[in-house]
């Protein structure tokens, strides 16, 4: 999703699903403390994830940098931490929740799911349809540009008449 973020929506403001962002907190969490269910995991979670929500995601993300440079961690609990870390290191300019909330922007994902399933699934999920990722690629660009009345830029010496809507849209 990012690849298609990146190519096709540059000027846009990217937001990572805080839910999904929480999740990975939650891993982090089971990580460090074997457990989801104990009341220090829980007061853990519910810190981090208040930090992450209100402007405060360098403190999540150095947070986790300290605790990946403490000894004793099993080799799967450094991983876990390891790529929690990672990811929200990838992620940070798509992590200011406190700003992106100061917009108006939505913090979940629901409308983008709705509309992917709408816009993609509708089209490229029929039966029998099969795609290679860079034939998937190119035709969601046009399709993509189909939904958004931008097909026509695309073909511009195509004649109009040969470019009236799809009764398949």
């Amino acid at each position: 999703m990012w690849r298609v973020y990146r190519t096709c929506l540059a000027t846009a403001i990217g937001v990572l699903d805080f839910f999904h962002a929480a999740s990975h907190l939650a891993r982090a969490t089971q990580a460090l403390f074997g457990t989801l269910n104990s009341a220090e995991a829980q007061a853990w979670f519910r810190r981090w994830r208040h930090l992450l929500r209100h402007g405060q995601a360098h403190r999540v993300r150095r947070a986790l940098a300290q605790l990946i440079h403490l000894p004793g961690w099993s080799a799967s609990a450094f991983a876990t931490l390891l790529q929690v870390q990672a990811y929200f290191q990838r992620h940070h300019p798509h992590t200011r929740y406190q700003q992106f909330e100061r917009l108006g922007l939505p913090l979940g994902s629901g409308m983008v799911e709705s509309a992917c399933k709408w816009l993609i699934q509708q089209r490229f999920k029929g039966v029998g349809m099969r795609w290679s990722d860079d034939g998937f690629n190119h035709l969601l660009l046009l399709r993509l540009a189909w939904a958004n009345d931008r097909f026509d830029d695309h073909f511009p010496s195509v004649p109009r008449s040969l470019t009236d809507p799809s009764p398949n849209l």
